[in-house]
């Protein structure tokens, strides 16, 4: 039998401090480990940015589908079995060589979970919420995408009445890809606006 240590001081003080107050919600019997567990298991495994991919995969290779997006993106989103809290009014976003998409939430964090999983720390943080809104250009840049100064940024603030999903523009070369390729082509951060899908590999 090993017995592995663990200090919590290797830890970031976000991380020691949620897992301080665990234990002692636990201790008093105010919550359950197990359904704390079944939580994280829910956003880690089952929703996410891979059911997003997915989503935006669809809309790439089927123009009906798309169509659908534009009209009503809650109810196309949950005919693929995407549902659930942080994701009851959904808006897709498209991309277009005239216009780029960008989201944030400048009060807090609101963020469609059952298609991106949980919010990236940057997009909570202050300096994201305020940058976004007032120079989005810059912004972009520091994620490494570069936007012809020809190609309009709309910045869409997320709040708990809308969510938002930007579908990117598709990447070249994907001709003939089926939808679990041009899945894994899809980046969470591309599905935000503050980054672009990777492109295919070329032999």
């Amino acid at each position: 039998m090993h017995d592995h240590p663990h200090h919590d001081n290797e830890l970031d003080e976000m991380t020691a401090r949620a897992r301080a107050l665990e234990t002692i919600l636990v201790e008093k019997g105010l919550i359950d480990p197990a359904a704390v567990d079944t939580i994280i298991d829910t956003y880690e495994h089952k929703v996410g940015p891979r059911n997003g991919a997915a989503v935006v995969a669809r809309a790439w290779s089927e123009p009906d589908f798309a169509d659908w997006l534009r009209r009503d993106a809650t109810e196309a989103i949950a005919s693929m079995g995407f549902v659930g809290r942080q994701g009851e009014h959904m808006q897709a976003l498209f991309n277009t060589p005239e216009d780029h998409n960008l989201v944030v939430c400048t009060l807090c964090s609101c963020y469609p979970w059952p298609v991106l999983g949980l919010p990236p720390t940057w997009y909570k943080a202050p300096a994201y919420r305020s940058r976004a809104v007032r120079d989005p250009r810059a912004v972009l840049a520091e994620f490494g995408v570069d936007l012809p100064e020809t190609t309009r940024i709309n910045v869409w603030d997320s709040t708990a009445e809308i969510r938002y999903l930007v579908i990117p523009e598709r990447p070249e070369g994907t001709e003939g890809m089926d939808a679990a390729a041009l899945a894994d082509l899809v980046t969470r951060d591309s599905m935000i606006g503050c980054g672009q899908p990777h492109r295919p590999a070329t032999s």
